[in-house]
Order: structure tokens, then sequence, then C-alpha cells
């Protein structure tokens, strides 16, 4: 799996590289101190992930997340910071991220997050889930208020193109199921499973089930307590 590695500080740049290159499914490709140089990299350089800080001078991680999903959709992004405002992390997901980590984060975590996001999937720390929900819990979602504006033609246009099985199997997912939760209680194969989440990402571009989760509370699929829901 080939990183590249965003952050103006160089002794952390150096020694997330020392972990990374110190696993043999892993190797770090190029550093950047920016958003503009990672860019630069990526085109020059293509990566299946990159590990972004926030906060950095000439182009930030939450505008160049924005341009690696638009520019570069094949590499994921995992944002590490060492801020876990709910704001920071509401909007790396809306600009592409699919993980989202502190920088104190245990080295096995980081790795761990890195294969996680690699396979498809999300990750987003602890105490950031946290900050979400309690946000989340303060506001009643699409489905739960009547005075909500009408949706975007896009996320319109997605939603009819759902089939009833595969709105079911997103609302699933919104819900936190995983896989084989959603082959158990819904009586089909894990291929089948597989077959409606990937449609599921293309009909919704969405980049990971995340995105696709957030798209379920945006149209009003699942509510609050689905989110809050252990």
């Amino acid at each position: 799996m080939h990183v590249g590695i965003v952050d103006d500080q160089a002794l952390f740049l150096h020694g997330i590289r020392r972990v990374i290159d110190s696993q043999p499914d892993m190797s770090v490709q190029w550093l950047a101190a920016n958003g503009a140089e990672a860019l630069e990299q990526r085109e020059a350089r293509p990566v299946d992930l990159i590990l972004m800080d926030v906060q950095m001078p000439v182009l930030d991680g939450i505008a160049a997340t924005a341009e690696v999903a638009r520019r570069f959709p094949a590499t994921k992004v995992v944002i590490l910071t060492t801020f876990d405002d709910e704001d920071y992390v509401v909007n790396a997901l809306s600009a592409g991220a699919s993980g989202f980590l502190l920088k104190d984060a245990q080295p096995e975590v980081l790795l761990d997050a890195i294969r996680t996001v690699a396979a498809g999937d999300a990750v987003i720390s602890p105490r950031a889930t946290k900050r979400i929900l309690a946000r989340f819990s303060q506001r009643p979602s699409p489905a739960e208020h009547h005075d909500t504006p009408p949706l975007s033609d896009g996320d319109r246009v997605a939603l009819d193109e759902l089939t009833a099985r595969e709105r079911e199997v997103l609302v699933a997912i919104g819900r936190g199921w995983s896989n084989a939760e959603i082959a158990e209680r819904m009586f089909i194969s894990m291929p089948t499973v597989k077959t409606h989440v990937g449609r599921i990402l293309s009909k919704t571009q969405s980049r990971d089930r995340v995105h696709a989760a957030l798209f379920a509370y945006r149209t009003g699929l699942v509510s609050r307590a689905d989110l809050l829901a252990p």
C-alpha cells in the first residue's frame, strides 16, 4: 500500500514515516509540508492513501482533501490532527475524508485505521465520534423536522435511483450495521450485501460507508435515534 503524508511539522512527518515504513505491506512514497505540495506530489506519484494534517500554510487540510476527492477519487484521505472539534470532523468528512484520527493515537491504532480505510471502510476517533453524536443529538434530522428545506437535485436523483432493497441496506448502513449483520438480519448472502453496498456507494456518489450514512441522514432515511443507537 502506497502512502503519502502531509504535515507542516517535520518531526511529526518523519516519525510517522518510520512507523508506516516498518510495516511489510505499507510504503511511504512522499512527504509534503502543505496541501498544495500534497496535490503536486499526488499528481506526480499516485498513492492509495494520504495522511493529512488540518492546519497548514498555503492550503489547509480540509481544502486539500476536497481537491483530492475531486481530482483523485481513488485515493483515500485520513485526517490526522491535534484538534477534536466536531466542526473539523464534519468538515473533513464533508470534504471527502474517510478517516479522522487524533495525533496522540497509538501507532497500532493508526496502522489499523490505514488498513481499515484502504479496505473501503471509514474510521473516526472515539473522542471525535462522541462529539459528533452529541452535536447531532441536539438537533432533529430531516426525518424528524417538518420545516426542512427540500432535498438538493443531486440528492433527490440519487435517492430515486435506489431500489427498495438498496434503501433498506442504506438504512442499515446508517444504523451502523456491518455487512455480516445486514446479511443475517435481512436473510441475504454476504456477496449480495457487498453488491448492494457497492451500488449504493456508486449511486449516492459516496466514497465509503460513512459518507453513505451521512447521505442517509441528510435525506431523512435515518433519524437522530438511529445515529445514537449503540
